[in-house]
């Protein structure tokens, strides 16, 4: 058995370790001593692509609710908000992105890692994370591709 499930995005892979669990919103959340480490996902990597800036607009020992705006990702694509993937306390920032944050692109799944909370909020599994991304697959090919009227 694998170690990580594998999604395809269209021709692209994108690999999620099964030895952590995911967000809803693209992030994936490691116990890492009392905390959860967090990251973004190799999806959101790949939607994003190359991440050259980011910044927190909130301090880190605040209680935070899911889907809160906690900061913001440049990239090469768009400017996006990032969001707590769960109810829980915001416990400190991997420092070291702030200054060159291209261990987002390089290796989100290890020193790319953003930032470490604390949560008892229920997450998903690799596999359930998988499925949701199956399900939501084709709505997202066509935002991609901004075939997706608003309105």
């Amino acid at each position: 058995m694998s170690d990580r499930l594998t999604f395809m995005m269209g021709k692209f892979e994108a690999t999620f370790p099964i030895d952590r669990q995911y967000s809803d919103n693209h992030l994936w959340l490691q116990k890492h001593g009392d905390v959860f480490r967090v990251g973004l996902t190799a999806y959101s990597v790949r939607l994003l692509q190359d991440v050259y800036f980011l910044d927190w607009t909130v301090d880190a020992g605040v209680q935070v609710r899911r889907k809160q705006e906690i900061g913001e990702v440049e990239s090469s694509k768009a400017l996006s908000s990032l969001y707590a993937p769960v109810d829980g306390v915001l416990v400190g920032f991997n420092e070291d992105l702030l200054d060159d944050p291209s261990a987002i692109n390089t290796d989100n799944y290890g020193n790319g890692w953003l930032f470490s909370m604390q949560t008892e909020s229920p997450l998903l599994t690799a596999q359930q994370y998988l499925d949701e991304l199956g399900a939501g697959w084709e709505k997202a090919q066509r935002t991609i591709k901004g075939q997706v009227n608003e309105g």
